[in-house]
């Protein structure tokens, strides 16, 4: 049975699968292997994702929804027309996107996926993760963290390797940084950092801010106020960055409040060290990651063999330049970064698979945080509730298991509430609350009774806790799962039935959306004649879509597509991928 790889990102999503003793890209019906990671909503209800929904979100951005891989583990929700959606129900129409790609491409179904995710996801991120998984109808083989499956490349591709790797990886929305040790086939991770809210986005977003400062404009305000306006600044900001990589200067135009482009107004120009310095603050925030990383693995900067490259954001120059200065050295980037991450996965899928093509490589991973329970101390002659005790401490290797002994606090105290937290603070309210065990049938007696607390926590980040009572040797066992997030079978069974109804925009016909989309967003491009002979064209083109009659709609297709090429702006079918 294939297992699929996935890479799923902030902006942009991707899956390959383990054939021919090598990882292949699976392409999307555009041809391309990103799939954005934009979901929209139609008029009509119907679900549209990937390329057609980035398009649309520039010129209908209230119906569009992206960067939702953020609120993972969070009970964040967003309203797209009448429905409301969570992270995990918008992760798995681009997972149910990708599956399909993949069984076309295939010509048979797939039910098993390997999932990649940042290396600092917490236990509840990577939950809903595998939940969203579940969701598009995959059993989840395994859930792995970027920077390992990034490795797994470098180490397949280069059997002999035998160095200690600094795996740097800046995603659309995500930044980790894992060191590992590569030597005789075997991949051992030695310590992970990142912070879950620092990507290529954010890089974006501070463009556009200081864009509108030269204009004298707050991007509160405006986008706020006008959404199609900062939308489409956006979208002019991430092509600027990628003009950047080849040009000194890049002109970036101020859309008016309608989203739309008036080449008569004075546009701004923005250098490619002006840009530099303003994503330092960006920047330097890379920084405290890369240390701790460092500090946890006990290894200083010029012990590392080498620094690589993952994730489309790493493409830019200022970023390599700022880590070469820190790190003394130049990083290496010897696959497309993009595309890493998922060639990785596909790999991992290999490993499971048992597959000869890798049955001489190993791995091994690492816990990305600290788990433990809240206990209180005796401070002050009193007992002092709300601190953390580890159990297992961050970076220690997985799978793992831990145990240590308590004691209660109370004279005849029968029961404990066992309170799991994950985290690096001392005070358990600094920490995030994966779940509680409640354990009763403690015999009566002294305060000191004993009692024992077994972590024991697997690759796919799943934690299983156990609390023995040391003279009864009663035990009680649970797979922890946060409370807020908890659900019971039947309301599992509502959330799929209520996407089983959604209706999505039929795949062989997405891309004559996408052409609409296209399109709309030209048209605040052109001057006023053009502007009213690309409009008429789409009026009709629309007008076919709707009609069902196939001789009507091809001809109103052709007469679209016919005026675009003709006036130098032909229809490739998609845009081109960026940071």
């Amino acid at each position: 049975m294939t297992i699929l790889g996935i890479d799923l990102g902030t902006t942009n999503s991707l899956c390959a699968i383990f054939e021919k003793e090598r990882p292949v890209l699976i392409p999307s019906p555009h041809g391309r292997f990103l799939t954005p990671s934009v979901v929209a909503r139609l008029d009509d209800g119907q679900i549209l994702v990937g390329d057609a929904a980035k398009e649309l979100r520039i010129t209908k951005p209230e119906c569009c929804v992206s960067r939702f891989k953020r609120w993972m583990g969070t009970q964040e929700s967003v309203q797209l027309g009448k429905q409301s959606f969570t992270a995990p129900e918008l992760s798995s129409f681009v997972l149910r996107s990708l599956k399909s790609d993949a069984e076309k491409y295939l010509g048979h179904p797939v039910s098993k996926a390997v999932i990649t995710v940042p290396a600092y996801f917490n236990d509840l991120q990577r939950r809903a993760t595998r939940f969203a998984g579940e969701l598009a109808g995959l059993e989840v083989a395994r859930v792995i963290n970027e920077p390992t499956a990034a490795a797994l490349t470098y180490g397949f591709y280069d059997r002999d390797l035998r160095k200690k790797l600094m795996v740097i990886d800046l995603g659309g929305g995500t930044f980790d940084v894992t060191i590992m040790e590569v030597f005789e086939r075997m991949l051992e991770i030695i310590s992970s950092s990142g912070e879950s809210m620092l990507g290529g986005e954010d890089f974006t977003d501070r463009m556009a801010a200081n864009v509108l400062m030269k204009y004298g404009l707050q991007s509160e305000v405006v986008e706020h106020k006008h959404p199609l306006q900062f939308a489409r600044l956006k979208q002019k900001c991430e092509s600027a960055k990628l003009q950047l990589l080849a040009s000194e200067t890049v002109s970036i135009g101020l859309p008016d409040e309608n989203g739309n482009m008036d080449p008569t107004k004075p546009s701004v120009s923005v250098h490619r060290e002006e840009f530099a310095k303003w994503m330092e603050p960006l920047l330097g925030r890379l920084m405290r990651p890369i240390e701790r990383a460092l500090r946890d693995a006990n290894l200083e900067v010029s012990q590392l063999d080498e620094v690589l490259l993952v994730g489309g954001a790493t493409r830019m120059d200022c970023l390599r330049h700022f880590l070469t200065d820190q790190l003394q050295r130049t990083p290496l980037c010897e696959y497309n970064p993009d595309e890493v991450v998922a060639m990785g996965a596909a790999i991992q899928a290999a490993l499971i698979e048992e597959n000869a093509a890798v049955e001489d490589m190993v791995m091994t991973d690492v816990c990305p945080h600290t788990l433990g329970i809240e206990i209180s101390k005796y401070l002050g002659g009193q007992f002092l509730p709300g601190y953390f005790e580890p159990v297992i401490h961050r970076n220690t290797t997985i799978p793992v298991s831990k145990e240590k002994t308590f004691e209660t606090v109370a004279a005849n105290q029968t029961e404990v509430l066992v309170r799991v937290f994950q985290g690096e603070g001392r005070r358990s309210a600094d920490n995030l609350l994966l779940g509680e065990l409640k354990v009763d049938g403690i015999p009566l007696g002294p305060a000191g009774t004993s009692f024992d607390v077994r972590f024991s926590y697997d690759p796919s980040g799943i934690l299983e806790v156990e609390v023995v009572i040391g003279k009864t040797g009663k035990s009680r066992r649970a797979v922890i799962a946060h409370p807020e997030t908890k659900m019971d079978t039947a309301q599992i069974d509502l959330i799929v039935r209520k996407l089983q109804q959604i209706k999505f925009y039929p795949r062989d016909l997405v891309e004559n959306q996408f052409l609409l989309s296209y399109s709309e967003q030209l048209l605040g491009d052109l001057p006023g004649g053009l502007r009213e002979e690309l409009n008429g064209l789409m009026d009709v083109f629309e007008d076919s879509m709707r009609r069902g009659d196939p001789d009507y709609f091809e001809q109103a297709k052709q007469q679209l597509l016919f005026w675009l090429s003709s006036r130098g702006f032909p229809f490739d079918g998609g845009p081109s991928a960026g940071t």
